[in-house]
């Protein structure tokens, strides 16, 4: 069965999401599973170089805003699972398109999802500038992808038609937040839900494919 994900990388619920779908993927309830993430930007219109972190907060939520606070409701859920973020470690609020078509090209080796968990990583919890071409060749390289050839790639514009086409489909199917979980095209879960709520959610989906 296939899961959809949608998802950005600035989104810290989508790297809780993320680490609860692997507990899923280590359990019965992750046989026969197929995963492609798909892109949603929650910051569209900011240049291509990003914007000062903090100049960004303080314009959406004041001058008293800190840079470094992690909300308790994502702290919580994030240790939860394993997570430990670093907000004051982030010092721009990248334009994720980039990070979105490398994530594309990474489907085609199967190194996707493992490139999910570097891009995440590398944002929240060591405040590396995901929307840089550096930043991104060394997630590729960490999960295995040939520097040059995405290098190669990037500076190309390969890749880009298909980002903008799943970013309207998004629209299409109305997904108003991340993450959401779009299963065999069919049974939909947005937010990022906890293990067993994943795992109930996937087997019955799996049970009326089944009987369908």
């Amino acid at each position: 069965m296939l899961i959809e994900i949608f998802s950005d990388i600035v989104c810290p619920w989508c790297y809780i999401g993320k680490r609860s779908l692997d507990k899923v993927l280590d359990s019965p309830a992750g046989e026969d599973l197929e995963l492609i993430w798909r892109p949603y930007q929650l910051y569209p219109t900011l240049p291509p170089e990003g914007i000062d972190r903090l100049a960004f907060l303080r314009a959406r939520f004041g001058k008293g805003v800190s840079s470094d606070h992690v909300p308790e409701r994502i702290s919580v859920e994030a240790q939860a699972v394993g997570l430990s973020f670093d907000f004051g470690a982030i010092k721009i609020t990248p334009n994720t398109f980039q990070a979105h078509r490398m994530m594309d090209f990474a489907y085609t080796s199967g190194q996707q999802h493992a490139l999910a968990e570097v891009l995440f990583r590398y944002y929240f919890c060591e405040g590396k500038n995901v929307g840089e071409i550096d930043v991104l060749l060394s997630a590729a390289e960490d999960v295995g992808l040939e520097r040059g050839v995405v290098l190669e790639y990037l500076e190309s514009d390969a890749g880009g038609e298909e980002v903008h086409r799943q970013l309207a489909r998004a629209a299409d199917i109305d997904v108003a937040g991340v993450p959401y979980y779009l299963l065999a095209e069919t049974f939909a879960i947005p937010g990022a839900q906890s293990p067993d709520v994943l795992t109930q959610f996937i087997t019955r989906a799996k049970e009326r494919l089944a009987t369908a």
